[in-house]
């Protein structure tokens, strides 16, 4: 399938009440989008970290009451499975677009992984984009934009990961559902690569190979 961008209606699956009703609007409606947006990006990927890179939908499998509230596309260097790795996303809330390099809570490396962030604190201060987003949560839609920042907030981030168990860091860009539904199909992979390269160092200090 050929990626066309995002439309009001792929939000919108995450209005729709009800467990099934809206799994089935999410397979029907964003799904397509987001393995044709795997397919895309895998490649690219893999020729920007120098690992091979493997999309991942998320599927839902285990839920049973509560619909879900995002879906996303993920990439990382496993075949079998992305949560415990460094990896990236491209996702939907129904408020906004998100693109992510992200390292949650089931990672085991993340001291080390914070660690390394921590040494280069300068570096990734200084070189990652003011528009630029971060999250401490991957299951909430909330995100600080790097420009209201401090290098010492960013510290912190970094620290954080190496001492609670349940920490996470995420960074990348978000797009509102407004200026997503407006933007073409190319704009939008035009987008979505650049946040990848401005945040394949990040991927490459996580994995320690830079």
């Amino acid at each position: 399938m050929e990626f066309n961008g995002f439309t009001q209606q792929d939000f919108d699956v995450f209005l729709i009440d009800g467990l099934e009703s809206r799994m089935e609007a999410l397979k029907t409606t964003i799904r397509p989008k987001l393995e044709s947006l795997g397919a895309y990006f895998a490649p690219t990927l893999s020729a920007l970290t120098g690992d091979e890179m493997f999309m991942h939908v998320a599927k839902h499998a285990r839920r049973t009451i509560n619909p879900p509230k995002d879906t996303w596309v993920a990439f990382a260097s496993n075949p079998r499975g992305y949560k415990m790795l460094p990896h990236f996303q491209i996702g939907l809330w129904h408020t906004h677009l998100f693109i992510w390099f992200a390292v949650i809570y089931e990672a085991p490396q993340k001291a080390e992984i914070g660690a390394r962030f921590t040494n280069k604190i300068n570096k990734i201060y200084k070189e990652t984009p003011k528009e630029f987003a971060w999250s401490l949560d991957h299951m909430t839609p909330d995100t600080t934009k790097h420009e209201q920042l401090t290098n010492k907030d960013l510290l912190t981030y970094f620290e954080r990961l190496q001492t609670v168990k349940k920490a996470e860091i995420l960074c990348g860009y978000t797009i509102s559902r407004e200026e997503a539904i407006q933007l073409n199909s190319d704009e939008l992979l035009q987008q979505i690569e650049h946040v990848f390269t401005k945040t394949t160092p990040l991927y490459k200090l996580a994995v320690g190979s830079k």
